[in-house]
């Protein structure tokens, strides 16, 4: 009669697997296919009780193995890009998939149980306690104290006040919107020609306050230009530009720009 042998409890094929590579020292992604689908053969056999659920993913697991020892002992196929596959990848991931989900579950293990052993203690402070304050004399603290002493301690809040200013941000101006229409300059424009039948475009520009009314103006010039109002000269390459007012003389009616067409 035979010793019987308590075999290791295992919690499925892919466990049994990467405890065989363990004991045996070997390297994942390296697997001796024959060496050790002959040990988990072993271990089927020696199995005494034969559930069918449990021994169904055994066996699947050894006709895995038998599966890539057949190819093993085959040549090897090539992939379209003329790489030689090895039999052996789909269950080394398989394997490295479980071993890192084994080992994860170890930690949650160990956290849990040093969680047990911690205790946590609610607040239990007397309400009287918790309301206390600490009487104070107002003739004791104020004890001392003069205007000199007071004007001391405001000169100082104000010196840390002033050091918390930028002393780059805090010599911006303010920004604000200038408002100005084409619209706007085209009456100015209309208003302007009543006096000045002929002006030079560069004397009109210098009557400008900012760069946005000098973008504005020309566009106004362009406009009125556009509408008839005026007509503009240049006799030579960057000459002077001329601006000539086309209203009538004699009734002195001006262009109305709101019947542009």
């Amino acid at each position: 009669m035979g010793i019987p042998v308590k075999l290791q409890v295992f919690e499925g094929p892919l466990d049994l697997l990467l405890h065989l590579i363990e004991k045996n020292k070997i390297d994942i992604y390296d697997i001796p296919i024959v060496e050790i689908t002959n040990q988990y053969m072993d271990y089927i056999r020696e199995m005494q009780k034969k559930d069918l659920n449990i021994m169904s993913e055994f066996l699947l697991m050894a006709a895995t193995l038998l599966d890539i020892k057949c190819k093993m002992l085959l040549p090897k196929e090539v992939n379209e890009e003329g790489e030689e596959e090895d039999p052996r990848q789909e269950l080394v991931e398989q394997l490295l998939q479980y071993k890192m989900y084994k080992y994860m579950s170890y930690e949650l293990r160990d956290r849990q149980i040093d969680g047990e052993r911690m205790m946590f203690k609610g607040p239990d402070i007397p309400e009287e306690v918790k309301t206390y304050q600490q009487p104070f004399d107002l003739d004791e603290l104020l004890d001392g104290l003069t205007l000199a002493k007071l004007n001391r301690i405001f000169k100082d809040v104000m010196r840390r006040q002033n050091d918390k200013i930028d002393p780059v941000r805090s010599t911006f101006g303010k920004i604000e919107k200038e408002e100005v229409t084409v619209d706007d300059k085209m009456e100015y424009l209309n208003e302007y020609i009543r006096t000045h039948h002929k002006f030079s475009f560069r004397n009109l520009l210098m009557h400008q306050k900012s760069k946005l009314h000098i973008v504005v103006t020309f566009l106004a010039v362009l406009e009125m230009m556009k509408i008839g109002a005026i007509t503009i000269e240049q006799e030579h390459t960057f000459g002077e530009i001329m601006i000539t007012s086309r209203q009538d003389s004699q009734s002195g009616e001006r262009w109305n720009t709101e019947n542009e067409d």
